[in-house]
């Protein structure tokens, strides 16, 4: 593996930590995508894995970057999305959790997250989780300057089997105590015959998993939500298309709703 001790983590082939879409939308909603690309910095190589592992949902989230693009497109929402693979470092797991840098993940060995010291640790958050949250923290502050408490929806997919069990929802939407969000979008969805949508499934946020909900939604007391997407239904553009047209009809609605634009801390 490249020895990264005394090099910066990011070159200037690299892309950039966070990506912005729809930086002016009008859409009082910010959305996130924290596992939203494959990509490595140039200077860890390919962390010991061919690209097809490095491809897997181990990776990323496959198709929701896709399906978050096109979201912020169809709402005129801003979104922030990720620039590189939670393999480097997870943007929605506390740092200090070992999971945040794997050493194995979904039983694949990690051998280039093996061994790394705290200074490299601290050198994956420095570049790439810290510039990602404080992009989330400033634009939902550039809300408030301008009068608006902000909703928060983050995108995310899930794999159609998990230890050899396999998944039925089409769709879940994670949430905790705050509602505003939550309920009328399971509710819109479910009026659509034949979808499998999963209220808190096939993950919860009853626990304490997901860092960008809870730190730029649950403790700034704004109206927020996570959606989770089947890979197999977004895994392409057609089915990335899909999903967003059908999640930009049943949030539109929620969204320009103004009694959910408070600050409540449930």
């Amino acid at each position: 593996m490249p020895d990264v001790s005394a090099a910066s983590l990011l070159g200037p082939d690299d892309p950039a930590p966070v990506e912005a879409v729809r930086a002016e939308g009008r859409a009082p909603l910010l959305i996130t995508c924290d596992h939203a690309s494959a990509m490595l910095p140039r200077v860890l190589g390919d962390l010991g894995l061919a690209s097809a592992e490095r491809h897997q949902h181990i990776g990323w989230d496959i198709g929701a970057a896709d399906v978050t693009r096109q979201l912020a497109v169809l709402l005129d929402a801003p979104a922030l999305l990720t620039g590189f693979s939670r393999l480097v470092v997870d943007c929605n797991r506390l740092p200090e959790d070992p999971s945040s840098i794997p050493v194995v993940s979904d039983g694949i060995a990690v051998p280039g997250n093996e061994g790394l010291s705290a200074a490299d640790r601290a050198r994956r958050t420095a570049a790439l989780f810290v510039p990602y949250h404080h992009a989330i923290a400033r634009r939902l502050d550039t809300f408030l300057a301008a009068g608006t408490v902000p909703a928060l929806v983050s995108i995310h997919s899930f794999t159609p089997v998990m230890n050899g069990a396999a998944r039925p929802w089409h769709v879940g939407i994670l949430w905790d105590r705050d509602p505003r969000i939550a309920v009328p979008l399971l509710a819109a969805l479910r009026r659509e015959p034949g979808l499998v949508v999963g209220d808190n499934e096939p993950y919860s946020a009853r626990e304490p998993v997901g860092y960008t909900m809870r730190e730029h939604g649950v403790a700034r007391g704004f109206p927020h939500a996570a959606i989770e997407l089947r890979q197999d239904l977004v895994g392409n553009r057609e089915g990335a298309t899909a999903w967003a047209e059908r999640l930009a009809l049943a949030l539109g609605p929620i969204v320009a709703a103004p009694d959910i634009h408070r600050v409540v801390r449930y």
